[in-house]
This record gives C-alpha cells, structure tokens and sequence, in this order.
C-alpha cells in the first residue's frame, strides 16, 4: 500500500511538473479558444444616477422640450402695372386680374416661458408675418397671436392657446462666465431640433450694429440660420440667453454667434407681457464717440464721454439747455465711457423723472437737470442677412 502512494505521488509530481515546463515553454499548447471576443463594457444604467461625466444629456433633456419650431407666412402681392388702368388699354385687351400672391415662408425657434403659451423669441423672426405657426417638441401644432415685440433690442413674445406647457428655467444669477460651457438648441435650416455645444467666448459685446441696445453673449457653439429665438443654456439646462445672431461671411456657422442675455430678455419680457411695449427713457440728443483725434481738437483730456452732435427741437436735452458740441460725463452718479454706455443708461430712466447729468462745455464741468421724456417707438435698420 505504501509502495502505491509512492507511485501516486511521484505521478502526479512528474505530471504537474510536464504542465509547468510546457507553460512556461510552449504556452500556445494550453491555450484555449474563448467562445466570444472580450469587450470591456460599461457598467448598466439606473435610473436616478449621477450624470455621465463629459455628457451634457441632463441639461438637454431639461431644455429640449420647452424650446419650439416657429414658422411663418408673408403674403407679397404683386404691383399692380399702371397700364391695366389705362383705359384704351383696358378697351382692347379687356379687364386683366391683379398679379398672384406669393407666399414668403420663414422659420426661427423660440422658447416657452409659461405654462400658459407665452414663447420668447426674436423679432425678426416673426417681422411683417401674417401667420405664424408654432410646433411643439411633441409634435403638436398651434397658431401663434403676437402679444408685443420690441425692434430695438430684437425681442418679441408670443402666444398659443395651450396649457400645461413644459417652461424654461431662467439663470437670474447671472453666473454664465467666459469659459463656461453652453448648449444652443434651435431648428437650424429647418432639419429638426438640434442641439450644438460650445464655450461662452465673451461677455458685454456691443457696438455690432445689430440692434440699437446690445449687450451680447458671445459664442462658438454653432448657431446657424433657423436657431434664432432658441435657447441658449448652461450645463443645468438653465437658459442663459436667446441666439439671435451670427457673425458670418458665408450665411452659415463661423464660430461667432451672439445671444441677449437671459436678464435682459426676462426684463423686456416682463414689460412686453404685462404693457404690450416696452419703456425707456430718451433725451433727444444725437451723439459720436470721442476718437483720439477729436479729442486732441477739442482740447479734451481723455475720450471719455460722449459727444453731442445733435439736439432735437423741443426735446427734453433741449429744454435742459444741453448743446451741441457739450462732452455728456455722467447720468446722475454712473459715468458714460461711450455713446452706447450713454444709451443704455438713459434707456434704464423712466418717464418724468428728473435726472442731473455732468457735462463738460469748453474748460468746465457743468451740472444739468433734464426731465426724461419717453423714447419714442423706432425700428432700427437692420441687416437680415446671417440671421
């Protein structure tokens, strides 16, 4: 019995030492053909867990539905030719029917804000429209009435009958930042809702020439034609601003987009749903920025200000005494670095109230008391090309 353990055990010793050698030398030999081929897989989904890192799905899933497809018609009819008036025309070739209509289609995006119909969006997206058209994120359709629309800063509120509606988040803080990743969702060149990511570039842009009031969020993510009046937000799904427009060369996306900042929008909003328009203040005067040049010739120390060029008879500046040729500093304690600082200074204002601007007038500092008129309704020229 002794002697068969013995050769049990020097067995299975020679065995396992054959396997080792063969391992370790020919390893090949003990290999074995998996059935599948081995994919390293992400761990399952559950519901109610932390976003993925480096996806942005949360913020467009909060968004995404609040923002809308807005399509419009224009009726053109054709110019009447003066010879159908004519009367020996009229006898030989008889009575001749005015020219057909045309329909001019157009298409931008807009944004719920109420639960009851109120859509955001912008102005030249439903300019001289005769129908206006809103289709919903689930499908549906309604035809849009316009509560009021302000040219002069691009913004217009709408309205359908429906309720229940899936509204936006507004960011009231203000804490968008260069840097910041945002997302644009819009319907670009009518393909459906889409959804771009980029960077804030820039805050405070104005002096574009796009509308008469701009204090613009630059961005690089891509807004093209179609994406106006559709919501910019933050990585929350928070809206930071409404796209408006792009800076392009070609009529398509070159990285430059602009929006207005959600404050600002919310605040003529707010105006425009609850007075139908929207009020600033106004002076009358005509103004140009200070160049270096001018200032030199003027005797001026710096090009700060700005320069009245011109005063409207029987304004409020021209009633105050303010003339041609005065240096505007200040309006009440804020100072006025530029002519576009002045505006939007004087636009905060309300009606009546009676406001002491700083000026300069050859060598001396004067103070003026103006009584602020109401800024009358205006619409800016403006370019449509890139909208």
């Amino acid at each position: 019995m002794h002697r068969l353990w013995l050769i049990f055990a020097q067995t299975v010793t020679i065995a396992l030492a054959i396997l080792f050698v063969a391992g370790a030398l020919k390893p090949e030999w003990l290999a074995q053909r998996p059935a599948v081929v081995a994919l390293r897989e992400a761990p399952r989904a559950t519901d109610g867990e932390a976003p993925t890192p480096g996806s942005y799905r949360d913020a467009a899933g909060a968004a995404l539905p609040s923002v809308v497809h807005i399509y419009t018609t224009q009726t053109i009819r054709q110019k009447r030719h003066p010879l159908l008036d004519d009367p020996i025309f009229r006898h030989f070739f008889g009575e001749r029917p005015d020219g057909p209509a045309q329909r001019n289609a157009g298409l931008g995006s807009g944004v719920i804000v109420s639960p009851n119909g109120y859509i955001l969006t912008n102005y030249h997206v439903i300019e001289a429209a005769d129908d206006i058209q809103v289709s919903l994120n689930d499908g549906s359709s309604h035809k849009a009435r316009v509560i009021g629309s302000d040219p002069e800063s691009d913004l217009a509120v709408l309205q359908i009958k429906a309720d229940k509606l899936p509204t936006i988040t507004f960011d009231r803080d203000e804490r968008v930042r260069v840097g910041d990743v945002v997302l644009a969702i819009g319907n670009p060149f009518g393909v459906g809702q889409t959804v771009t990511m980029g960077i804030v570039s820039a805050l405070g842009r104005s002096h574009l020439g796009i509308n008469t009031f701009e204090n613009f969020i630059q961005t690089d993510a891509a807004i093209n034609p179609g994406n106006s009046g559709g919501a910019l937000v933050d990585v929350r799904g928070n809206l930071v601003g409404i796209n408006t427009a792009i800076y392009s060369r070609t009529g398509g996306n070159q990285g430059i987009g602009f929006a207005i900042p959600a404050a600002s929008a919310r605040h003529i909003m707010e105006q425009i749903i609850e007075h139908g328009a929207v009020t600033r203040g106004w002076i009358g005067v005509e103004t140009q920025e200070i160049s270096p040049e001018l200032a030199e010739s003027f005797g001026l120390p710096d090009t700060d200000g700005a320069l009245v060029a011109g005063i409207m008879r029987g304004s409020p500046a021209a009633a105050a005494g303010i003339r041609p040729g005065d240096v505007l500093l200040a309006v009440g304690d804020k100072p006025i670095r530029d002519p576009q600082a002045m505006l939007d200074l004087i636009a905060a204002l309300h009606p009546d109230a009676r406001v002491n601007f700083r000026l300069r007038r050859d060598r001396s500092i004067l103070e003026v008391e103006v009584r602020v008129g109401k800024r009358p309704a205006m619409r800016p020229a403006r370019e449509e090309s890139g909208r």
